[in-house]
């Protein structure tokens, strides 16, 4: 399987440094599919709780294949290893897929929530029930959310990144960062009547 021009999916050495490894990948082309190794199922899951699983599988193939072809442009002085360059990346691929995501949320939120009638346990039922509900209500309230407040939200919640990496990813101040997430989760909040938007990533269960 390859990931781009003479890229093969191969075994390497798990201690080397992601910066070490697409150093060295400039001469060793090869050498670039450690990176694959390491990032690929993270990648993969993130563009798939955004756009679905059939879009996650192209989008993160393009990821590494633009990644490849741009691997003389990293810098190694980030500090943060390759994920932040990666979901940066990954979120740009996805925003030519703006109009497909917000219609999938849209789509997320207007599915009736159906009753658990096989449940054996009733209060396991009522569970279930509220969850769907609540994943409708977050689906809804993603779909209402600006580009860049869901991009910098998403990297946080369901990319796993920190403040620092997330504002590496999209090229803007931390503080930038901070102001849009602390815009997003106020939102996030008045739409769940105030809930936890860390429950977030139970949208990613409605798959």
């Amino acid at each position: 399987m390859t990931v781009g021009p003479g890229v093969r999916i191969g075994t390497f050495a798990d201690a080397e440094s992601d910066a070490s490894v697409i150093a060295r990948s400039r001469d060793e082309p090869e050498a670039f599919a450690v990176l694959f190794d390491r990032h690929a199922d993270a990648v993969h899951r993130y563009a798939a709780r955004r756009l679905g699983g059939e879009v996650a599988d192209d989008l993160m193939a393009e990821t590494f294949t633009t990644a490849f072809q741009q691997r003389h442009r990293y810098d190694p002085d980030r500090g943060a290893g390759a994920r932040p360059w990666l979901f940066g990346i990954a979120t740009n691929l996805v925003g030519r897929h703006r109009r497909a995501e917000a219609r999938r949320f849209k789509a997320m939120a207007r599915v009736p929530t159906p009753a658990d009638h096989d449940e054996p346990i009733a209060d396991r039922a009522a569970d279930r029930v509220g969850a769907r509900a609540v994943r409708h209500e977050l689906a809804a309230a993603l779909a209402a959310l600006s580009a860049r407040h869901r991009d910098v939200l998403l990297l946080v919640a369901w990319g796993g990144l920190g403040y620092e990496e997330v504002a590496q990813a999209l090229g803007i101040p931390v503080g930038t960062v901070r102001s849009r997430l602390h815009r997003a989760r106020s939102r996030l909040r008045e739409a769940l009547g105030g809930s936890d938007p860390t429950a977030l990533r139970e949208v990613s269960d409605h798959e």
